[in-house]
């Protein structure tokens, strides 16, 4: 059979290159009006390829299967089946050098069969975008989603909500209320758990092993576009969760793809993860860097993501992550880095920056690695923002101790501040906090269940006054008692109960504090837009800090009292002269709080008497386990504004 036509002259220099950004185009399975559809698979150490499918009736006898032909010295097999139709499953019958065969799965498939299955499937979108969101300004749009406050609630499709007979809504069942619900909170993203095809549901979808195909569980490729559609209607952007860091051993998948080592790493020291019991992709290969990009690229611009979360970048970027002495091979200068993975790292963020201006790609990195937000041609890795892990450890194990212990553990909450202009940074509260016994997040507040709940609404208040953008994953906002899992919905009855209602209010008034006051968001990666107001108060627990815009039109100052006792007549320093409004308590009856009031009276400021370096004062009654905030609208204060910073 004559492949020559399936690949162009520049399909093919771009391929040898490892530079092929739309690969989606060019291998996989493609339908052809009515002529069947065209196969083009990468294996270069096969002996032979075919496909089978259900137009063959599976049969791998080779009078039956279509042979595919090898194109040039590429490593790539194409050719044309006329008998294959659009719905059909299909497999790979490679034939490797030891002779052995076996049936794979496409790589390149735009839509699998639902698991247990594990055929691709022949796919062809109908998808219209509709005018909302049609058009050649859909790419500005994102970039303008992307420009202002970050508000992420993280979700797992499969479990937010289930039908009564247990099963999962399906992508077009979720665009009915999911977006609804998430603008209701008043976030302004939506950030899906990994949505690529993955057999087993338990992984979460962190085991993939179709990049290209959305998960079948919940629908078709179309039905999530359209789910992605509902939310751009309704203002909210969409993140996905994307995993180029492992594989998983299927062998149906990647895994020794052609009887090699195709996709991963040869030696098990470079190859395998110790701890997750899965497969490390080689990086350093031209072919398996251009699938990963070029992977990145087809969800932004087929699906219309507005950006990525990366999952597990420490993984990738250390030789001798979670490996003992021993189990590593150090980098050719002697190193630990992985500086393949690190130029891969960097060029998917070129990449990306290139072709999708205003995309957004988060790092889920969990060192200390300097620069991970830095632009990678200045020797950054070029993230748009990293998850702070260390703000979310410190953090939950302070608020995690009983208060009489807390003084002597003042620095959790206050180191954080101390890095907190190094990167930009998301603060997120993640799924990964409420599983493996670790409880859920009220479950982790110590005291009884009112105190509980005074704990996290001071931790939720923490997250959103404190720099960096935030992320909590879904059933925060419920304030639920149980872990979450897969395989079943969130507990949405307990929102009848005030105490838990009152959780899901606060976020949505947290979201529209930001709204309201801008200082508490817009100087996020200006370090000389927030300062402490008094980090030392440690035998008292309380915190309190200011912030302000980068004009010096609007101040906010936070002060949390982490101690279940009232602190009477507290002086708090404030930047400039009032009026002072107290935009938030978390102690407020509405939020199912004691109702106690933090100013009595008069909000102007003391100009006579300067406290903790500012040139005026405030006289407040600090509430119990709560945090206040307290601000100054825009052009109200008066005076000139000194530097107390």
């Amino acid at each position: 059979m004559n492949v020559d036509g399936q690949l162009g002259h520049v399909d093919r220099h771009l391929l040898g290159e490892g530079r092929h950004h739309r690969l989606w185009e060019v291998l996989g399975g493609h339908l052809i009006d009515n002529e069947g559809a065209q196969f083009a698979v990468w294996a270069p150490n096969a002996r032979s390829v075919r496909v089978v499918g259900d137009w063959n009736h599976w049969s791998e006898d080779p009078r039956h299967a279509v042979a595919l032909e090898p194109v040039g010295d590429l490593g790539i097999w194409a050719g044309l089946d006329v008998r294959a139709r659009e719905g059909q499953a299909y497999k790979y019958m490679i034939e490797e050098r030891s002779g052995r065969t076996t049936l794979r799965a496409d790589p390149m498939a735009a839509a699998a069969e639902v698991p247990p299955a594990t055929a691709s499937v022949l796919w062809r979108s109908s998808h219209q975008w509709r005018q909302s969101t049609a058009g050649s300004d859909w790419r500005a749009a994102r970039a303008q989603r992307n420009s202002g406050r970050t508000s992420v609630y993280e979700v797992h499709l499969g479990s937010w909500r289930r039908h009564p007979d247990g099963r999962s809504h399906s992508y077009r069942e979720l665009a009915e209320s999911l977006p609804a619900w998430v603008v209701e909170l008043g976030c302004t993203h939506v950030e899906f758990m990994p949505i690529a095809t993955h057999p087993f549901a338990g992984s979460w979808g962190y085991q993939v092993t179709g990049y290209y195909a959305p998960d079948a569980r919940l629908g078709t490729p179309d039905d999530l576009r359209l789910l992605i559609e509902a939310f751009h209607e309704s203002g909210v952007g969409v993140l996905v969760d994307w995993v180029p860091a492992h594989f998983p051993r299927d062998p149906w998948a990647l895994a020794q793809f052609d009887g090699t080592a195709l996709y991963e790493h040869d030696d098990p020291r470079r190859g395998e993860h110790p701890d997750w019991g899965t497969l490390v992709f080689n990086h350093g290969r031209l072919e398996v860097r251009n699938f990963l990009v070029a992977n990145a690229l087809y969800w932004l611009e087929e699906f219309r993501f507005d950006g990525l979360r990366v999952d597990a970048v420490a993984s990738m970027i250390y030789r001798d992550y979670s490996r003992s002495e021993g189990a590593w091979i150090p980098n050719e200068h002697g190193g630990r880095e992985d500086l393949e993975a690190i130029e891969f790292v960097r060029e998917l963020n070129e990449v990306i920056a290139r072709d999708h201006p205003g995309a957004v790609v988060l790092a889920e990195e969990s060192t200390s690695w300097p620069g991970v937000t830095a632009p990678s041609q200045s020797g950054g890795l070029g993230f748009s923002r990293k998850w702070n892990l260390g703000w979310m450890h410190d953090t939950l194990a302070y608020l995690g101790r009983d208060p009489v212990h807390r003084a002597h553990h003042h620095h959790d909450l206050t180191f954080p501040m101390v890095y907190a202009g190094d990167e930009r940074w998301i603060l997120p509260l993640s799924h990964d906090e409420v599983v493996h016994g670790k409880r859920s997040l009220i479950e982790r507040m110590p005291g009884d269940p009112w105190q509980q709940a005074g704990n996290l609404r001071s931790l939720l208040a923490w997250q959103w006054c404190h720099p960096g953008r935030q992320l909590v994953f879904m059933g925060t906002e419920l304030a639920q008692r149980r872990e979450w899992s897969h395989d079943r919905e969130l507990d949405w009855s307990l929102l009848a109960d005030p105490l838990h209602e009152g959780v899901r209010r606060l976020i949505t008034d947290l979201n529209a504090l930001q709204r309201d006051v801008p200082a508490l968001w817009v100087g996020d990666d200006d370090p000389s837009t927030w300062w402490w107001l008094d980090a030392d108060d440690r035998e008292q627990s309380v915190f309190s800090f200011a912030r302000r815009t980068t004009d010096d039109q609007q101040f906010a100052v936070v002060v949390a009292n982490l101690t279940p006792v009232p602190r009477p007549g507290y002086r708090l320093g404030v930047p400039v002269d009032g009026p002072w409004r107290v935009a938030l308590s978390t102690d407020a009856a509405e939020y199912g709080g004691s109702g106690h009031l933090p100013i009595d009276g008069s909000t102007g400021s003391d100009r006579t008497t300067p406290w903790q370096g500012q040139p005026g004062s405030l006289l407040l009654s600090l509430p119990p386990l709560a945090v206040v905030v307290l601000s100054v609208e825009a052009g109200a204060h008066s005076g000139a504004v000194p530097d107390v910073r």
